[in-house]
Parts: structure tokens; C-alpha cells; sequence
């Protein structure tokens, strides 16, 4: 038994580790955000896994299972929604060797994703008028009533 927890604590270790570098060396945020979720996540599940074979009494073992699995669910939707938004807010700059944007693509016709793509690798992402109806819909972002 002791190797086993041996194998999950070197194993998970390495891998928290590898998403700790990931987050220092990968240079945009959509790269980052990937390496800590994948590596993190699993890094963490393995030393998770660790805990619950080497303690043994008041439910621990239930208690490490319940929270990889719960890392499992919500670490990679969680990220996803925050890098979805961030892409959406303009707040982020994609790397200046990324040579496709298929999210642009879908968000407007050809023109308007050639015109975000060059505005991204130039630091100034533009909020078109896909991006802007889908941020700010039209009718609820309006702070004074019109009868007024």
C-alpha cells in the first residue's frame, strides 16, 4: 500500500508541478488557463488519491472521492466560462503565433473575423456587433426608463 501512495504523491506532485511552470512560461491566458486546469486538476485528484489510502478512519476515503470527483465536474467547465468570457470581454491577447481563431469565425461572417483576428494580434480586440449583442443585449443595459 505504501507504494501505491508513494506512486500518487510523486505522480500528482509532478504534475502540480508541471502546471506551476505552465502558468509561469505558457504566454497567453487561454494557454495558461489549459495547463492549470488539466495538469492541476489531475495533479490534484492523484495527491487526493494519496490522502485517501494512506489515512484510514472517519470517512476520508469518501471524503477524497467526493472532492476529485467534484474537481473533476466543475475545474474544466469553470475554466472554460472564464476564458469564454474573457474572449468575449476583449480582455485577453491571443499569442502572437496563433495562426487560427475559430471562435472569431463563428461569431461573425469572414470580413468581420479577418477584421478581429489582425485588431487580437494587435492588442486591440474590437467589440463587433456579434460580440456586442452578445455581451450587452439589446433593451437590458438601459439605465434610464424611457417614459421618464
Amino acid at each position: 500500500m505504501s507504494i501505491l501512495v508513494s506512486a500518487c504523491l510523486l505522480i500528482g506532485g509532478a504534475f502540480v508541478l508541471v502546471a506551476a511552470i505552465g502558468l509561469v512560461r505558457l504566454p497567453d491566458l487561454l494557454m495558461r488557463m489549459h495547463a492549470a486546469t488539466k495538469a492541476g486538476t489531475l495533479g490534484a485528484g492523484l495527491l487526493l488519491a494519496a490522502v485517501a489510502f494512506s489515512v484510514h478512519g472517519d470517512g476520508v476515503a469518501v471524503k477524497s472521492v467526493a472532492t476529485i470527483v467534484f474537481l473533476l465536474l466543475t475545474a474544466p467547465i469553470a475554466s472554460h466560462v472564464i476564458a469564454r468570457s474573457a474572449y468575449y470581454a476583449g480582455d485577453i491577447k491571443l499569442w502572437d503565433k496563433t495562426h487560427l481563431d475559430e471562435l472569431a469565425e463563428a461569431i461573425g461572417s469572414g470580413e468581420q473575423a479577418d477584421a478581429h483576428r489582425a485588431a487580437v494580434n494587435e492588442g486591440n480586440p474590437p467589440r463587433s456587433a456579434a460580440r456586442a449583442s452578445r455581451i450587452d443585449p439589446p433593451g437590458n443595459n438601459d439605465a434610464v426608463p424611457t417614459d421618464a
